[in-house]
């Protein structure tokens, strides 16, 4: 039995809680391999709506066991209080849902930390967190794992050591007019928390790489996406993680010999969130029109995303980066109506015509577009290509040429019924 990596092939926002929801019916298993509550994963169900942050997607599926590996970064407070609310719709969690013990704690003071930043002028568009500062911590050997839950004079003293280093951080970015918490007030503030997220705990990478080993169907669901990655997107205005495919291998901890497919999520169109280059972005009606009917606003923040045609050069270096293997185009219902549907093929630069993505330049480039007729026909009840409108299929049809990547799966609305799917990726 195949396992299956899901990542996004844009900025993030592709629609991965609802495609991993899908792919999860028949898993054994789902694994979220990096980010943190910064992810907000809608699934729609019915009419029941349900966001999750740090719990995987695949949650719903009664059967599946739920992994939050040591890639993430897991805010204790968050965690408890999607917890609460997944069992207060009846959906139970206990002795399914389990955690790294080596994923790191986002504390009160990382929170703090990441909203004084976006005060200020070197402000990115974080959602304020805590995730940054938090894999800050991390990389510079100071952060606390969750495993020193189980230890509270460990824990107290990793707290102290990294609040040492926070201090004065916090007293420049606040001026001096923020107080700093304390020791004592930080461990107050998670220690309910603490007392629950214990008996979760366990060694993912082994949990993982055992039930690989016995050919047990396993999705490693990524968030954020490929053009937010700190190595691959469009630096400093990133995440902090690796949202890229080979960032599930380094944040599950199982080898890249032990992934079989590496699926691309892509929205008919683009959206962005926060600052950054976007060179397709629309600033007319047609981009009002998009945000409003594809309901393109934070699931974590509520901030309006930034809308705009979709960018074939981005999305073949998303190709490129992660070694995608299949797409899944999500949102195309919210094309519908539009008289013309246009692409970027590709850009103009400095040094002319460019089907590639000059990282380094893209705040600067001007996108080339190619237009198509757009439909009218509603596509909530397309269960099959040939239930599409003609105009729909020529659209997909270029985009999938120009990808060079071949779609396995369309979505055209937010439920899950409301899917074409072409080939199941564990049917390998």
């Amino acid at each position: 039995m195949p396992a299956i990596v899901i990542v996004g092939a844009q900025w993030g926002d592709e629609g991965k809680g609802k495609i991993v929801d899908i792919y999860t019916e028949h898993a054994d298993m789902v694994v979220r391999f990096g980010g943190g509550p910064n992810a907000g994963h809608t699934l729609v169900v019915g009419n029941d709506k349900l966001v999750v942050r740090l719990v995987p997607s695949g949650i719903l599926r009664a059967e599946t066991m739920c992994v939050l590996a040591q890639g993430m970064v897991i805010d204790p407070r968050s965690l408890v209080t999607e917890l609460d609310e997944l069992e207060r719709r009846g959906i139970h969690t206990k002795g399914r849902l389990l955690v790294s013990d080596r994923a790191h704690v986002i504390l009160p003071y990382h929170v703090l930390v990441d909203g004084l930043r976006e005060k200020g002028k070197d402000a990115i568009g974080t959602t304020k967190r805590g995730v940054g500062p938090c894999y800050e911590d991390k990389v510079a050997r100071r952060g606390i794992p969750l495993g020193a839950f189980r230890d509270p004079k460990r824990l107290r003293e990793l707290v102290a050591r990294a609040l040492s280093d926070w201090t004065p951080i916090i007293q420049h970015l606040g001026g001096g007019e923020v107080p700093v918490p304390s020791v004592d007030e930080t461990l107050a503030a998670i220690e309910e928390a603490r007392g629950r997220i214990v008996p979760m705990l366990v060694d993912s990478q082994a949990l993982v790489e055992r039930t690989v080993r016995a050919k047990k169907r396993v999705v490693l669901e990524g968030a954020q996406g490929t053009l937010l990655d700190v190595d691959h997107g469009t630096y400093p205005f990133v995440t902090s993680s690796t949202p890229t495919a080979g960032g599930a291998c380094v944040g599950a901890g199982i080898g890249p010999t032990r992934i079989d497919e590496v699926v691309g999520l892509v929205k008919a169109y683009t959206t962005r969130v926060g600052g950054g280059p976007f060179p397709t972005e629309l600033h007319d009606d047609v981009g009002e029109r998009i945000r409003k009917i594809g309901a393109e606003f934070g699931s974590v923040t509520g901030r309006p995303r930034r809308t705009g045609w979709l960018d074939l050069p981005a999305l073949r270096y998303a190709v490129r980066v992660n070694g995608l293997d299949a797409l899944a185009i999500t949102k195309l219902d919210v094309l519908t109506g539009l008289d013309e549907v246009k692409v970027c093929v590709a850009y103009e630069t400095k040094n002319g015509r460019s089907e590639d993505v000059p990282m380094d330049e893209l705040d600067t480039v001007k996108p080339v577009y190619q237009s198509f007729p757009g439909w009218k026909e509603q596509l909530g009840a397309a269960r099959a290509m040939a239930d599409l409108p003609k105009a729909a299929r020529t659209y997909l049809e270029f985009v999938e040429k120009q990808a060079e990547c071949p779609y396995i799966l369309v979505s055209v609305g937010p439920a899950r019924d409301e899917t074409i799917v072409l080939r199941d990726p564990f049917a390998l």
